[in-house]
């Protein structure tokens, strides 16, 4: 998503799921059913597509899984209806490489409503051009398997809508595809934005990035951010003992089956380097 002149398609589209999603409250579209589904499919595409697949495995192979699984993580990632792995995975790791200054195409210093949502429908220059995504990704770009889920990501989520109708009806499109997508955005979003200028640091770095409680526990543990920050490639975000990571207990799990592999952490020598005590 995004433009460097702004993109009137994105924004149209996102106004439109939002709207949408007003429909879960209407009492003739409530099941308890539908709860469920919505459930399942927030983990399942939030959780282990986004934070699991897309961040952690994907833009800084803070592991490595089974190849068959990686795959199938990065389908779910692309039901977030986020951007293919690519286009996501390129703008994760320009922001990294130019965290809240000039290149970061969601830059904090902006605003909370610019990090947040603007940076992908307002004209932004920092948006990646084709050859800059190229670049970015460029271990994904070398296998054919993303290059073809980055022409044809946008085909899955109606597929997934025609499985739900199929099974549950209206309701469990409304539930399990609108109202799925408007929270795992704005769980997705509140990383760049809240987890920039709310909570604490526990680290010293030269960003904005903040631990933010809230934020962690709606969104997968990725909120835990000053620390992902101080350290990009661990495969864990809440390094201390009451920081609950949810993606991180299911990547132990993943490991415990023998799913993942070369778990990248933080020496404690790292983290006393960087500790800082203040708290903001």
């Amino acid at each position: 998503m995004g433009s460097r002149n702004g993109n009137v398609i994105a924004g149209t589209v996102l106004v439109l799921i939002h709207v949408g999603a007003l429909a879960a409250f209407w009492p003739g579209f409530f099941h308890w059913s539908s709860v469920a589904v919505l459930g399942i499919l927030i983990y399942v595409t939030g959780g282990i597509g986004i934070a699991l697949g897309f961040h952690r495995t994907l833009t800084h192979r803070s592991m490595r899984l089974w190849k068959p699984l990686e795959y199938a993580v990065a389908l779910c990632g692309c039901l977030a209806l986020q951007g293919s792995p690519i286009e996501w995975v390129a703008t994760h790791r320009a922001h990294h490489a130019h965290t809240d200054r000039e290149g970061d195409p969601h830059d904090a210093n902006a605003g909370f409503r610019w990090s947040h949502f603007l940076w992908m429908v307002m004209p932004n220059p920092n948006v990646l051009t084709p050859e800059q995504k190229r670049r970015y990704a460029a271990d994904l770009y070398a296998e054919p398997f993303y290059r073809f889920v980055d022409k044809a990501y946008l085909l899955f989520t109606p597929a997934l809508a025609a499985v739900l109708f199929a099974f549950g009806g209206l309701s469990w499109v409304i539930w399990g595809v609108l109202l799925r997508l408007v929270l795992v955005y704005q769980f997705t979003w509140l990383v760049n934005s809240a987890a920039h200028t709310i909570g604490y640091r526990s680290f010293r770095t030269d960003d904005r990035s903040t631990n933010c409680w809230w934020v962690a526990l709606l969104g997968w543990g990725e909120g835990w951010h000053n620390n992902h920050h101080a350290f990009p490639f661990s495969v864990r975000h809440g390094l201390r003992w009451y920081e609950l990571d949810v993606t991180w207990l299911t990547v132990k799990l993943l490991a415990a089956l023998r799913l993942a592999t070369d778990l990248k952490l933080p020496t404690q020598q790292m983290i006393g380097r960087l500790r800082t005590e203040s708290r903001t």
